[in-house]
């Protein structure tokens, strides 16, 4: 009898640890919400890609922890990102009107397509790429940032 009433103690012990672990690791995620603004088309979709250091940023479109494409619905587009922990981010925004995920860029690496990063840094053929530290950001709570689109190279 005892060891019966001890093996069901020592299971809902484990159910109630694994239970707030669970909750613990929930409440550790937070909301990203990035609003981009001065979209130019009125079709396509407005791609967005989320890295969480250098790596491939900001030109891989396969790099990154998490990217969301939605139709354009006007000159300005919400997109929410949830379950994200504390950390640096930056965001990448493609315009992408040919449906291929893909930043094109001309024979001399400007791009052809309409693009956005966060905390907008200045993009020219002086200042070139931007790189992970020019866009990044703290990211501790729910968090809403605004990208700008660019259509063209800053002066």
């Amino acid at each position: 009898m005892r060891k019966t009433a001890f093996c069901r103690y020592l299971f809902l012990a484990t159910c109630l640890v694994t239970s707030l672990t669970s909750i613990t690791q929930a409440l550790d995620t937070k909301t990203l919400t990035v609003v981009v603004n001065g979209i130019t088309h009125h079709k396509g979709d407005i791609c967005l890609r989320i890295y969480s250091n250098s790596e491939g940023f900001p030109l891989d479109s396969t790099g990154g922890i998490e990217s969301k494409c939605t139709k354009i619905t006007g000159s300005s587009q919400k997109t929410v990102f949830s379950d994200l922990k504390p950390g640096n981010y930056a965001v990448v925004v493609l315009d992408d009107q040919r449906g291929d995920r893909q930043l094109h860029r001309n024979f001399w690496g400007i791009p052809k397509d309409g693009f956005g990063i966060s905390r907008n840094p200045r993009v020219s053929m002086g200042t070139g790429t931007p790189k992970f530290s020019d866009a990044s950001f703290p990211f501790k709570n729910n968090t809403t940032i605004n990208i700008a689109m660019k259509y063209s190279l800053d002066p």
